[in-house]
């Protein structure tokens, strides 16, 4: 083999390398950007796919069709209406606790359609949530089950009343705010009369 042949053999080698290389980084930064918006979300689609591909392709298609919606930010009346209509299901929530789950369910729901979601399918809906309401969607997969339990006779008081903490913790994401006090859960004192999360 002459020096040139030698030359280029090792140039290519390198270029090849280093493709290898960047195609590497690319792929890592992607599934990093993906880990950073999704967090638990894309550990949960991980787990369901075949592969990490499968689910990172997902996540992208999730990504693509959500860039398609319309999205609304709520008018300071209307997000001050939905924080009265919370405050006023927590009220009720003692004396009609499976009646408040349906109706707290159908104000997330009304909430999630005003900001410019997609409510028919749960599936669909909480796919289009996932990438900018990642945080906040186990609350609300628990928050539905418990009530698709309740509707089959199966739910403890103790349980509607997590599942309306469940529901209020995307309602608030979705709303901007806390929709009672108006500040983080985290930051608020249990002693509200009518807060039932604090019960």
């Amino acid at each position: 083999m002459s020096p040139t042949q030698v030359v280029v053999t090792v140039i290519v080698v390198v270029v090849v390398v280093l493709a290898a290389l960047a195609a590497v980084a690319v792929r890592a930064g992607r599934r990093r950007a993906l880990r950073q918006r999704f967090g638990p979300e894309y550990d949960r689609v991980v787990a369901e796919q075949d592969s990490r591909g499968a689910a990172e392709r997902e996540l992208r298609e999730r990504e693509r069709r959500h860039a398609e919606l319309q999205l609304t930010p709520l008018a300071p009346e209307s997000r001050a209406r939905y924080a009265a209509a919370w405050e006023e299901l927590q009220v009720r929530f003692v004396d009609s606790p499976g009646e408040t789950v349906g109706d707290a369910d159908e104000l997330v729901t009304r909430l999630i359609a005003d900001r410019g979601y997609p409510t028919g399918d749960f599936d669909d809906q909480v796919a289009h949530l996932s990438v900018e309401h990642a945080r906040t969607l186990a609350h609300y997969r628990d928050a539905h089950e418990i009530r698709l339990r309740h509707e089959r006779g199966e739910a403890s008081t103790e349980e509607l009343r997590q599942a309306l903490v469940h529901y209020r913790a995307l309602f608030a994401d979705l709303l901007g705010a806390d929709p009672v006090g108006h500040q983080p859960p985290e930051q608020r004192q249990p002693d509200h009369e009518h807060d039932v999360s604090s019960r």
